[in-house]
């Protein structure tokens, strides 16, 4: 059975975590170049105005810095804005006071390294939701069509557009805060799930 091999991801969304579910196991890949606007660094969720991208910041590097060495930048309060963002559009769902306090504390810590973060806020994503599952960096750059792996790295992807069904990707809707007003919103950071249903299968 192949591996499954993902690009790091903050706050990373659903499809990401039902890749993982389905294969209990999962390789990040940290020696690559680090790419620009894709979801190692940002994420969505919905709000009132409707989709939102939260983005962290990094520092400023050259254009073949190894993902695996990109710092967080914090010259501008981000945290507190991201945090802002998710309390102002999830804090009337269901569970939202049930789990702030697991994922909170991310926004207030200062953590160096990009993949530091996002792996320790994956790891506490798939504990709320009682996925147990093996997470490991690659040892050294996992070159494209490598026949061991199933690569979603550049698949999951902001600009990719998904097909239902494939790729471990499910538009199937579910109660979401603004629903009654705004249609469906698909796809958005595993947060979106856990606020509104709670522990979901995903």
């Amino acid at each position: 059975m192949s591996e499954l091999l993902l690009s790091t991801a903050y706050l990373p969304n659903i499809q990401y975590i039902r890749a993982i579910a389905n294969k209990k196991a999962a390789v990040v890949e940290q020696w690559e170049s680090f790419p620009k606007q894709t979801y190692r660094n940002r994420c969505e969720i919905a709000t009132s105005g409707g989709r939102m991208t939260l983005t962290v910041p990094v520092v400023k590097a050259c254009s073949k810095q190894l993902t695996r060495d990109v710092k967080i930048s914090y010259d501008v309060p981000w945290q507190s804005k991201h945090w802002h963002a998710i309390a102002s559009a999830y804090g009337s769902a269901p569970f939202f006071m049930y789990f702030r306090d697991e994922l909170e504390p991310f926004f207030r810590q200062k953590t160096e390294y990009l993949i530091d973060f996002n792996n320790q806020i994956t790891e506490t994503i798939l504990s709320i939701l009682g996925i147990k599952a093996e997470i490991k960096l690659s040892d050294d750059y996992i070159r494209n069509n490598s026949p061991q792996y199933e690569d979603l790295r550049n698949v999951i992807h902001p600009k990719v557009a998904q097909l239902q069904g494939q790729n471990y990707y499910d538009a199937t809707p579910y109660p979401q805060v603004f629903d009654s007003r705004m249609p469906f919103e698909p796809n958005l950071s595993a947060i979106d799930a856990i606020f509104n249903c709670g522990r979901i299968e995903v």
